[in-house]
This record gives structure tokens, C-alpha cells and sequence, in this order.
């Protein structure tokens, strides 16, 4: 490991930068080598490398490479969850036409992987290497990510459950927001690796397609459902 007090950058000299934007070069180069090499792979010297900045001012910034990790995973789901929440509620906020709208929620969601794919990497590592991470990491990632979108999902369904748009109670909607994104997001997911397999556009529409007729098989409501 480079010494603490070398810099990174031509000449071993850091570049001037800001306290606030060394922190978020930091934030994006972690993401990077964590999402390329993993979290037992990464290392202190490599990320610091990729931010532009000493392993002193990560330091100064994180206090190591755990920190960094829980700070780097965490800041990134949230901004998922943000982007997606936004993106259910402008789709279910007004919904006339179930099926037509939650098909074009479906497609959005999907097209708008490539946004998220520097996230979506992350997650492919924790999945590798679950067992080597930090349960309290882990959790906090759960609740702020993956639950916290398919809740954002639960609530609309409430709704349009009230509505009779879906046949689904209260108690049901949670299970239905998690099917939804199962038979629709997940199963492109899943086949893609988190995006590292290509699928074609095409089989992609076919996959959401398929899924919402699923879904609605389950939760059709007498207005609008199949």
C-alpha cells in the first residue's frame, strides 16, 4: 500500500481539490473498483488511484475500506430507490388503463437500467460475496433499497386495489408489489447477470410483456384486468 502521505496524480502531487468534491470522487471511484474487483478484492490503493486522490485523504474521509464500502453501497441505493419511486409514482399515480399502465411502467423501469448500471454491478458482487460482508451492511442496504422500492409499488397497489383496479386487499399488496417486480424486472435480472449477459430488446419487451399477463392473472381486477 502507497504510503498515507503520497499523493495521487502526476508527479505524486494530489490535485486541489475541495473537501466536498474529494468526497464524492472518492464515492464514484469506490463504486467503480468495488463494482469491477468486488469487496474482498478491492484495494485502498487502486481506489484511491481511480478517485484522484492520496490514501490519506480516504482515509481522512472513511477510515477504511468497510466504511467506504457501507458508505459508497448505501448512498447508491438510495439514489436508486429515489429514481424509482419517482418513476412508480408518476406511472400508478393516475392510472386509467391497468394493464396499459403498469406495461409502461415495466418498460420504463427496464429501459432505464443503463442509468443504474454502475449500481446494479454492486449488487451482482454482494450476491457473490454475501457471506464475506457485514450483516449490519447488508441489512441497511435491504431496507433502503430493495424494500423500500417495493414498498414504494405496495402503496400504489393499495390504491388501485380500493379502485378495483386490482383484486387485492390491504394485506395483500406488499406480496403483489413483490410479484410484480419478480415476473416482470427480475426475470431479465436474473438471465442477465445484472445486466453482464446482452439480451436483446426484444426479448426484453416479451419478458415484461409476459409478466404483467402473469401478474395480472393473479391480481386482475374487474376493471381493466385480464
Amino acid at each position: 500500500m502507497a504510503a498515507e502521505s503520497g499523493g495521487a496524480g502526476q508527479g505524486g502531487t494530489e490535485p486541489r481539490k475541495g473537501t466536498v468534491e474529494k468526497r464524492q470522487a472518492l464515492l464514484r471511484g469506490a463504486r467503480t473498483v468495488f463494482g469491477r474487483d468486488g469487496y474482498t478484492r478491492a484495494g485502498i490503493d487502486e481506489i484511491a488511484a481511480e478517485a484522484g486522490v492520496s490514501t490519506r485523504t480516504l482515509y481522512n474521509h472513511f477510515g477504511g475500506k468497510e466504511n467506504l464500502f457501507r458508505t459508497v453501497l448505501l448512498d447508491s441505493a438510495a439514489s436508486v430507490t429515489a429514481a424509482y419511486s419517482a418513476l412508480v409514482a408518476r406511472h400508478l399515480g393516475k392510472v386509467t388503463d391497468i394493464e396499459a399502465d403498469i406495461t409502461a411502467l415495466a418498460r420504463e423501469w427496464m429501459e432505464r437500467r443503463a442509468e443504474h448500471a454502475p449500481h446494479m454491478l454492486l449488487v451482482r458482487q454482494i450476491i457473490a460475496e454475501g457471506a464475506h460482508l457485514p450483516a449490519d451492511v447488508l441489512e441497511e442496504w435491504q431496507r433502503i433499497g430493495p424494500r423500500a422500492t417495493t414498498e414504494a409499488v405496495r402503496v400504489h397497489f393499495v390504491e388501485l386495489g380500493a379502485r378495483g383496479l386490482l383484486a387485492l386487499g390491504d394485506s395483500d399488496a406488499g406480496e403483489a408489489a413483490r410479484y410484480f417486480t419478480l415476473l416482470t424486472a427480475g426475470s431479465v435480472t436474473v438471465d442477465t447477470f445484472f445486466g453482464v449477459v446482452p439480451m436483446s430488446q426484444g426479448e426484453v419487451d416479451a419478458r415484461v410483456e409476459s409478466g404483467v399477463r402473469a401478474f395480472l392473472r393473479l391480481y386482475g381486477g374487474g376493471r381493466g384486468g385480464s
